[in-house]
């Protein structure tokens, strides 16, 4: 398909553009190498020429290795247009909309599965409750085999669930709760053995900071996530930096992980370049080898054939593409991944939350003054520009920061229902929306603060010891 030269270049988006590139550069790099004839390296070349121009037509940027298009903006005979293509992956979310990323496409583009009104009504049935509102709200919103997931279960067969957090900073935000708060409702209806990553070895390669530091993050981290409540008898957290060293079934899995992914799939995954370190390059079977229940023979017993489900932000995806694809290979079951959307910044749903921006979220360590200005100054707003034409027009709920945290945080649905139609049809003000974040938010982060004072270093050393867990295998 690559060397087509009838291909309709015009019809691809930025993306995949830049992936055509990629690809076409990989093969001429091969034929290079195999000493093929020249006739077939000239005409391969001049594929990959007539693709850098496409792609620095449609982007107005030259093609560089490893870096996709930064920018969510089409240059066309001069003029701008936005781009539907959201760019996604582990370090980067971009968008040019206002309500955030289009999930809907994101599904079609990384190939998973809608999370449907039949497998939230299956889900219900399994558990015998209400399912959690992350699912009745499209929180989470797409999957991976989690119909396999079910099938287990009903059949009383067991899984186990595994999350992990890169602790890049010592504070984290109100927006890092959502995949430990829905992974310990799991546990709770499941009742089912939980391992949570530390990836303080990715961090310390990706940033600036020194070994000390990432692991020092990784046990302040460990603490807000025990302050979610997770039963100490059934859920094991573990440092890379720490465990690695410590498990052969751990670092089995990785090699054999690394054995079969080779560094040109790895670069296409994640954009790695010739420039990256070596770590990076490697990183990836770490987080891979979680998945399998034999990365911890002092939980599992020693059995192989326990299925795992990853609750995790979409754009940690790639990386278990890649596990699933190896799983298989390596006599493994493929892990089951339930994803969730992302958490928007204060400033709004197209731009990116910062540790080092303090205004861009609200932190697990803002006292009830410094939540109630941020939101009232920082919250992006669905509002009209003056209250003449809100009361006429109402209140925008697709943009609407207050009204987007209020979905992850407020669990009554009937009344975040109410505040919806109140706040669109021009009854409810900004301000008095912002008031009921205020006053949901203050109490959330002041419990959590009260439940954190109580996690010892000693408490976080019981959490972090490999050990058995309160079930049988």
């Amino acid at each position: 398909m690559a060397d087509s030269p009838n291909c309709d270049l015009k019809s691809l988006s930025p993306l995949q553009l830049f992936e055509r590139v990629t690809e076409q550069g990989e093969k001429v790099r091969a034929l290079k190498a195999g000493k093929a004839p020249k006739d077939e390296i000239d005409a391969a070349v001049r594929m990959l020429l007539s693709l850098k121009l496409s792609y620095k037509t449609t982007t107005g940027q030259d093609y560089q290795a490893g870096l996709p298009p930064k920018d969510l903006v089409l240059i066309n005979n001069g003029t701008t247009k936005e781009e539907d293509e959201d760019l996604v992956d582990p370090w980067n979310v971009q968008t040019s909309n206002a309500k955030g990323v289009d999930y809907d496409k994101l599904i079609v583009r990384f190939g998973s599965s809608k999370i449907d009104t039949d497998l939230i009504n299956r889900i219900e049935r399994a558990i015998g409750q209400k399912p959690h509102h992350f699912l009745r709200r499209g929180i989470f919103f797409s999957h991976r085999d989690m119909d396999q997931v079910l099938d287990a279960y009903e059949n009383k067969k067991p899984f186990y669930l595994y999350t992990g957090r890169g602790p890049s900073s010592q504070a984290m935000h109100v927006g890092h709760l959502i995949p430990f708060l829905f992974t310990k409702w799991l546990q709770e209806v499941f009742d089912v053995p939980l391992v949570i990553q530390l990836t303080d070895d990715e961090k310390y390669l990706w940033k600036d900071m020194t070994i000390e530091k990432a692991y020092e993050y990784a046990k302040e981290n460990a603490k807000d996530i025990i302050a979610c409540g997770f039963d100490i008898n059934k859920t094991f957290i573990f440092s890379d930096l720490d465990y690695l060293g410590t498990s052969a079934g751990f670092y089995k899995n990785i090699v054999k992980v690394q054995k079969h992914v080779t560094f040109n799939q790895v670069k296409g995954i994640f954009g790695f370049t010739d420039s990256d370190c070596i770590g990076k390059i490697s990183f990836p079977a770490i987080q891979a080898a979680p998945s399998f229940s034999s990365s911890f023979p002092q939980i599992f017993n020693g059995k192989e054939n326990i299925q795992c489900l990853i609750p995790c932000a979409i754009d940690q995806d790639p990386y278990f593409r890649m596990t699933r694809d190896v799983a298989p290979r390596i006599g493994q079951p493929k892990p089951a991944l339930l994803h969730s959307v992302f958490f928007p910044a204060l400033q709004g749903a197209q731009t990116k939350m910062s540790a080092s921006d303090p205004n861009s979220s609200i932190f697990l360590t803002d006292t009830p003054k410094q939540i109630k200005t941020k939101i009232n100054k920082h919250a992006f707003s669905g509002g009209r520009d003056t209250i003449e034409e809100h009361r006429k027009y109402g209140g925008n709920c697709d943009v609407d920061v207050s009204f987007m945290y209020l979905t992850f945080f407020l669990e009554d649905d009937d009344r975040l229902e109410q505040l919806k139609q109140a706040y669109t049809s021009g009854e409810l003000l900004t301000g008095e929306l912002k008031k009921v974040l205020i006053e949901t938010m203050q109490p959330l982060v002041a419990a959590h603060q009260e439940r954190r004072k109580q996690v010892t270093d000693e408490i976080v050393k019981q959490f972090m010891t490999p050990r058995k867990l309160a079930f049988e295998f």
